[in-house]
């Protein structure tokens, strides 16, 4: 890891492994003798590493750790034959599954270059992205349905780096990002534990206010848009910690700073314009603007990456409707720190989002009891997909509805009020 001297070694060495420390005990919150499964860029190695020993430290029975790396899936693209891009390591992704079924965590650690296939033949681009879903689906299932303990960290990479600050040397940049980082998730202070305790109780107190008024659907008003998102049947809010189905209390996202809940799959109308591009699976898709009917994007369109969006959106049946709606204040650390970072984990963290495909089970009263076809007739939307995409502002109110047609004020000017 390159570290620049104006930051030194031994201060980027304790952040480090206060993160990964923060990552077992808080974001996952580590059950003695449980196995753990992590996912990370071959350059977030040392933050692996650290996770690592954290896990062992932690009673972990076993650490498995699997790497990917950037430049061997440009490789595909550059020299695999053509059916090569419908096909997917089904068998790592089932031995996955195979893991959480057996009770093991998910700790996916992430900094991907947003841009890295821009250049890439869409078609393919798709054609991947489709295969990966279909196979990583019984994974996704039991992360979706909170069946496990799971949390996902960022670390610093030279291409994110680039991307996040583009006029800075590389050095630099790498510097910065790792400093965004650790401020965003409360690990460059003396003890990140309480600081997390203090965070996720005033995110609690959010979500039982939301929960008692028990609202029928949300309205969004802003630039660009207009839209009501009707509200699933029996939903709840969630935010924070929260505990999964197997007992154990986690943090699914590190950073993480939204309340959320689960829309009607068919009560979503009127039309919306993103406020922030959404980097995913390597493309850059911006200025996204899509209209509703009956819960469902009947039109879609962006400025560039249109054919990507189009394209997620022919994922499946259940990828133009609406899994989570999330509520955001515009003053939150992250957005203030004026940041675009091009990935997901931090940009919606900076805004209220909606988000594309699977709906939480955990969303729901008593959602860890309910079928697949209880929860479908709730309105709980599934897809092979879940893709979060940023339409908050300092320019957006939002309002509850209730049942009777009454109005509450929820946020203003990006705020909430509630």
């Amino acid at each position: 890891m390159n570290v620049t001297p104006s930051l030194s070694a031994a201060d980027h060495a304790v952040k480090l492994d206060r993160l990964a420390e923060t990552a077992v005990r808080v974001g996952l919150g580590l059950r003695d003798g449980q196995e753990l499964v992590v996912t990370a860029p071959v350059e977030a190695l040392d933050l692996a590493r650290r996770v690592t020993e954290h896990a062992y430290r932690a009673g972990a029975s076993l650490v498995t750790v699997i790497l990917n790396d950037d430049e061997q899936s440009l490789l595909r693209y550059r020299h695999a034959r053509d059916e090569s891009f419908d096909a997917a390591p089904a068998w790592l992704f089932e031995g996955m599954a195979q893991a959480y079924r057996n009770g093991a965590a998910r700790l996916a650690i992430v900094g991907d270059d947003p841009t890295l296939l821009a250049g890439q033949e869409t078609s393919k681009v798709a054609r991947v992205n489709r295969a990966r879903s279909k196979a990583y689906s019984p994974a996704l299932e039991l992360i979706a349905s909170f069946a496990i303990n799971w949390t996902i960290i960022a670390a610093a990479t030279p291409a994110w780096a680039r991307c996040v600050f583009p006029n800075d040397t590389e050095d630099r940049a790498l510097r910065k990002l790792w400093d965004a980082i650790f401020s965003a998730s409360r690990v460059d202070v003396a003890d990140p534990a309480s600081e997390w305790a203090a965070h996720n109780a005033a995110l609690a107190r959010r979500t039982a206010t939301l929960n008692a008024r028990r609202f029928h659907a949300l309205h969004f008003r802003g630039p660009g848009t207009d839209l009501f998102v009707g509200l699933a049947d029996d939903h709840e809010w969630a935010g924070g910690a929260s505990t999964a189905k197997n007992g154990i209390v986690c943090n699914a996202n590190i950073p993480t700073e939204e309340v959320f809940t689960t829309p009607h799959r068919a009560r979503v109308s009127g039309h919306v314009r993103a406020s922030k591009p959404l980097s995913y699976m390597g493309a850059l898709i911006e200025d996204i603007a899509v209209r509703f009917e009956n819960g469902r994007i009947v039109e879609a369109d962006a400025r560039s990456g249109a054919d990507v969006l189009h394209n997620v959106l022919n994922t499946d049946e259940g990828a133009s409707h609406l899994g989570e709606v999330a509520l955001v204040p515009w003053s939150s650390p992250i957005s203030k720190s004026g940041l675009l970072f091009f990935n997901t984990l931090f940009d919606e963290n900076a805004a209220s989002h909606i988000a594309l495909g699977q709906a939480y089970s955990k969303c729901f009263v008593n959602g860890d009891r309910l079928s697949e076809a209880e929860l479908a007739a709730r309105g709980a939307n599934r897809s092979l997909i879940h893709i979060d995409w940023m339409i908050g502002s300092a320019e957006m109110d939002v309002d509850g509805l209730d049942t009777g047609g009454g109005r509450s004020a929820v946020m203003r000017a990006g705020e909430f009020v509630i």
